[in-house]
């Protein structure tokens, strides 16, 4: 779905910065796709994307493009934009896939946010960061090694939020700076933390940093059902540009 607002332009523009903003350890651009490969850590970095109208459906290439994950023994998961032709969402219904989760991208102008002085913001990711994060997010011990490999080639700058208290960790957030474009990953706050304004915290203190480094606008991609997150992204100013959803093989 494309917002009223929008056009493929823009949606171009938001799926390269997320791409550089969340990236994966291998890619591939195939036939109008692109084939991401993270060792089967997290669905955005080992998933099939359009990048044009024009991109091949025929079930050769369908094929094709599946067999690179099937032989690492990965399901293929397809990420189906506004890029995507329409002709790919008929070929694999037709082969009895189904969707299995619709996400959300936002986008708001930033403005002169306060940081907020619990809120350390590190250049790279701290032991204790990189900890917090593996068991919060959760992160599967064999992807362990993929996840660090992964943050550590977000281009810079990349600021990785963090609140801890008497060396418990609380919240934390990941902001990407590409250009005026600062993008929000992995916003987490721990059960013990919750309903204490922490996560307004991390990601404004994010925008704050993010603006003094350039950024004047600000993108995520949230899970359309997350509602707890929605009104906090809409009080900041947060507007749906268009979503997309992951199509995946029957099991």
């Amino acid at each position: 779905m494309l917002s009223p607002s929008s056009d493929l332009s823009q949606v171009r523009r938001l799926e390269e910065l997320a791409f550089a903003g969340w990236p994966a350890l291998e890619t591939r651009d195939v036939a109008g796709w692109r084939l991401r490969f993270s060792g089967g850590y997290t669905k955005r970095a080992n998933s099939i994307n359009a990048l044009e109208r024009k991109a091949q459906t025929d079930l050769k290439t369908v094929e094709g493009l599946e067999s690179a994950y099937r032989e690492l023994g990965q399901l293929p998961a397809w990420r189906l934009s506004p890029l995507a032709p329409a002709a790919i969402a008929e070929v694999l219904a037709a082969r009895g896939y189904r969707a299995i989760e619709r996400s959300l991208v936002q986008v708001c102008p930033l403005r002169a946010f306060t940081p907020a002085p619990e809120v350390r913001i590190h250049a790279q990711p701290t032991e204790s960061w990189i900890e917090a994060f593996s068991a919060h997010s959760p992160v599967r011990p064999e992807h362990r090694a993929a996840m660090r490999r992964m943050l550590a080639a977000i281009a810079a700058p990349v600021g990785f939020a963090f609140v801890e208290e008497a060396g418990q960790p609380m919240a934390m957030a990941i902001g990407a700076v590409n250009g005026d474009h600062m993008g929000l990953f992995d916003v987490l706050v721990m059960p013990q933390a919750r309903r204490r304004g922490l996560a307004r915290k991390v990601t404004e203190s994010l925008y704050a940093w993010a603006w003094d480094h350039g950024a004047r606008f600000a993108y995520l991609q949230v899970v359309a059902t997350n509602a707890a997150a929605m009104p906090l992204y809409e009080a900041q100013g947060f507007r749906t540009v268009y979503d997309y959803e992951y199509i995946v093989p029957p099991t």
